[in-house]
């Protein structure tokens, strides 16, 4: 029987600084097959020296040097890899990287973003809202492409109440606005029906399917994030949002989904955990 599929996603925060902090002794001992990099913030040279020779590298960097930064590292080589996302006027450089791998006779594409974290009533939201219309427009591309497609990374969105420790609190915060919500239960939703989101918008539903959630069932968490302030990783006051969406075909083979949650808070080496699947392809 083939050995599955394994797929990370973590949000480095710097992966240099996340490889001084021990990023690459978890790296060592996790035995990913295709890790999903974001908020890289260095060249793809560093990242190779960091990483070493047995991985394969694709980076697409931020037009603004030190920013965003997204990467998609393999023990084999990629087939084909696409950056191209979103209207022409829409700088979506360092956000989105897919690739195409060859597992046992069958294409996996896997996609490696980082979606804007927003700001209310400020550009910045409209840029996020731009990049999930840009989602909603490529996932149904993406699943006619492929039945074995996942999109992994940190999305900056708690799809449900369940994803965020403290979700009263943040109703009206980026990250947790019904509207952004609404993107993910179409996202989510029955391929083809009619999807009325929490804000009552409508649309078709797109199929995928979160597989953290699917996984975890209904459960608090399990979180992804925390911030470095106060007590929010003691208190596990953390949110979900980092994700693996998968296709349906590729969803029904994940097993062993875990967030690689420290084990204090000075073993931390990011303010994001990585997210672990096997595919058994």
């Amino acid at each position: 029987m083939a050995q599955p599929l394994r797929i990370a996603t973590i949000n480095t925060n710097g992966i240099r600084a996340a490889y001084r902090k021990g990023m690459g002794e978890w790296l060592d001992a996790r035995e990913v097959d295709i890790l999903a990099i974001q908020e890289v913030r260095a060249s793809t040279e560093d990242i190779e020296g960091l990483l070493g020779p047995e991985w394969d590298i694709l980076h697409d960097a931020a037009s603004a040097k030190g920013r965003a930064g997204v990467a998609l590292a393999s023990r084999n080589k990629a087939s084909i890899h696409r950056v191209t996302f979103g209207d022409d006027d829409f700088d979506s450089a360092g956000r989105w990287l897919e690739a195409d791998y060859e597992v046992n006779g069958k294409i996996v594409t896997v996609v490696s973003t980082y979606v804007h974290s927003g700001e209310v009533d400020t550009p910045k939201q409209v840029e996020k809202y731009k990049f999930l219309d840009a989602m909603s427009k490529r996932l149904p591309e993406l699943a006619a492409h492929s039945e074995y497609a996942v999109v992994l990374g940190d999305l900056n969105v708690g799809h449900r109440e369940l994803d965020i420790k403290n979700w009263k609190g943040n109703v009206k915060r980026a990250g947790f606005l019904p509207r952004e919500r609404s993107y993910f239960d179409r996202f989510l939703g029955e391929l083809g029906e009619e999807i009325t989101g929490v804000d009552g918008t409508t649309g078709p539903g797109l199929g995928w399917v979160d597989v953290g959630r699917a996984h975890a069932g209904e459960v608090d968490g399990p979180f992804t994030w925390w911030s470095w302030r106060g007590q929010a990783f003691d208190n596990d006051t953390g949110w979900r949002i980092d994700y693996h969406l998968a296709t349906p075909a590729l969803a029904a083979v994940a097993s062993n989904y875990t967030v690689d949650r420290a084990a204090a808070y000075d073993q931390r080496w990011s303010d994001h955990t990585p997210v672990v699947v096997d595919y058994n392809i």
